[in-house]
């Protein structure tokens, strides 16, 4: 046997080794032909779950006749084997798991082009804002220049309520604006704040102006957006009337944001300031979800009527938050994912409950 025919011997008896699969190796397992097909290799195979059961039919890939590690197109449906139409069956199988993974990159390429702006509304107790000083404690805090030692400022700058401006090819905006955020929004999301809801909830409800804040730019990874976003943000806070920041459907009150910004500083990523973690006690259980993961082109996270502690809900959404972004993996319906090889909990990919649009819900 070549050393290709073993690699999809060894592949194939891999998958269907897999808990979701047969479970186990199989009985048998033998090449019964090989085609090419969209210019890759395939072998087909044939296998036994047990020594007297009937032969089952499965393919699995390769990009050319030489290399040893399979495309990724390994799968059978545990159909029947027969040589007379064998080859068909796997035909019809690549097509099907190439059509699969067109749909998974074209909705990666969605969520993709969703990504962003990160955005959020700096809470004021008046309707002032110090840009001087702004400029001051942004280079005293994080070495960024504004205006940017290129001289290159937006036109729409007015020198005292706006400032847009370039950090390393990103656009930043804020402006001030001399109103409470409409619509009571703040005073309703700061009720989320289950750390300090009394004084979040004060910080919303005495508020009299807010800054508008993003960061606006789609040519960077989402990652370093997100990143500048927490500088702007944490600088912001340290004015002598900053309340807040209403962001990722939560208010934040200053010290908690500004000491979680600290972690860049250590070359972290400030995921508290990042991604909120809701909670909420139902009769059936506990229910958590995400807000502020879509601005990374990543589906929110829910877990529904859990029988785990909130703290243990809450600590597994952050840290699989915590995974996507630093990884920027991508989850996809269907699949499992545990902090140990026993651990399976499974993901579905559903319309949201607690989150506009679809969600990724957790079995915990």
């Amino acid at each position: 046997m070549t050393n290709q025919r073993q690699a999809a011997v060894s592949a194939m008896t891999e998958w269907l080794a897999h808990p979701q699969e047969l479970g186990k190796a199989p009985a048998k397992i033998e090449v019964a032909g090989e085609f090419d097909l969209h210019d890759c290799h395939y072998y087909i195979l044939k296998y036994k779950k047990s020594l007297l059961g009937k032969w089952l039919v499965g393919v699995c890939g390769f990009e050319d006749g030489e290399t040893l590690e399979p495309c990724g197109h390994t799968f059978s449906q545990m159909e029947p084997y027969d040589p007379a139409n064998a080859q068909e069956k796997c035909e019809t199988m690549v097509e099907m798991i190439r059509q699969y993974w067109m749909d998974r990159a074209k909705e990666e390429a969605e969520r993709q082009s969703s990504a962003g702006p990160f955005a959020g509304f700096v809470l004021l107790s008046t309707p002032e804002w110090d840009l001087e000083a702004f400029k001051a404690q942004l280079k005293a805090d994080w070495d960024i220049d504004y205006p940017p030692d290129d001289g290159k400022q937006a036109a729409s700058n007015d020198g005292k309520t706006v400032a847009v401006f370039d950090v390393d090819g990103m656009t930043a905006a804020a402006s001030l604006m001399e109103a409470p955020v409409p619509d009571g929004e703040a005073e309703y999301w700061a009720n989320s704040n289950f750390m300090d809801k009394e004084n979040a909830l004060a910080a919303a409800q005495s508020h009299t102006a807010h800054v508008m804040i993003a960061v606006v730019d789609k040519e960077h990874p989402p990652r370093a957006r997100g990143e500048l976003y927490v500088k702007l943000v944490s600088t912001l806070l340290k004015a002598p009337n900053a309340l807040g920041v209403y962001t990722n459907g939560t208010v934040w009150l200053p010290d908690y944001f500004i000491q979680v910004s600290e972690d860049l500083k250590e070359g972290n990523l400030p995921l508290l300031d990042l991604v909120f973690v809701g909670l909420v006690r139902y009769e059936k259980g506990v229910c958590g979800w995400t807000n502020g993961l879509r601005a990374f082109g990543k589906d929110e996270l829910e877990i529904r009527d859990s029988q785990q502690s909130p703290q243990d809900v809450h600590e597994l959404l952050l840290n699989v938050s915590g995974y996507l972004i630093e990884g920027d993996v991508t989850l996809q319906d269907g699949e499992t994912l545990g902090y140990t090889a026993e651990q399976k909990l499974h993901i579905t990919r559903s319309e949201g409950i607690n989150v506009d649009g679809m969600s990724l819900k957790i079995g915990f």
